[in-house]
């Protein structure tokens, strides 16, 4: 089985990596990819939300086999460049707002909200508070729909 993570190939092994394995855990466990989270395992909370083909789904109920032929775009694949220091606008905006507080939740926020941006470029309370169902025990719940509206503006200056 093949699948395409952050732009790049990667060939599972069918020993290692059943089908009916959640995406979660094939991202953490056999790529390396630990900015998703694993919260509750029932797609209740959201800390492990990544995008499928440009749509924000919860990794942890999602069997791998059904990502094959599709693209998946995780946290680490956000900031269009951090190697030089170029981050995403929400990612800016989060610190501008200081809205991380323990951060469990962050990453999966942060790929919601992106996945929104891109379907609703200037959004309203009511659109960030549908599609940001995420659990966040800090309570920086204020900020974070501060900081999606700073990145919206930012995306369309």
């Amino acid at each position: 089985m093949e699948i395409q993570v952050n732009g790049e190939r990667h060939a599972l092994d069918a020993v290692a990596v059943p089908p009916e394995m959640p995406l979660l855990w094939v991202l953490r466990d056999e790529l390396g990819l630990t900015g998703t989270k694993y919260g509750c395992g029932v797609a209740a909370c959201g800390a492990c939300i990544v995008h499928v083909d440009g749509q924000a789904v919860r990794s942890c109920v999602v069997p791998v086999s059904a990502v094959v032929g599709k693209a998946v775009r995780t946290v680490e694949a956000l900031a269009p460049d951090p190697a030089r220091g170029r981050l995403h606008a929400l990612q800016l905006a989060w610190l501008e707002h200081q809205v991380p507080q323990c951060g469990y939740c962050q990453s999966g926020v942060l790929m919601a909200a992106a996945a929104l941006l891109i379907r609703k470029p200037r959004p309203t309370d009511a659109d960030i508070d549908a599609a940001i169902d995420n659990l966040c025990r800090c309570g920086s719940t204020p900020r974070m729909r501060q900081a999606i509206h700073a990145a919206a503006r930012a995306q369309r200056a």
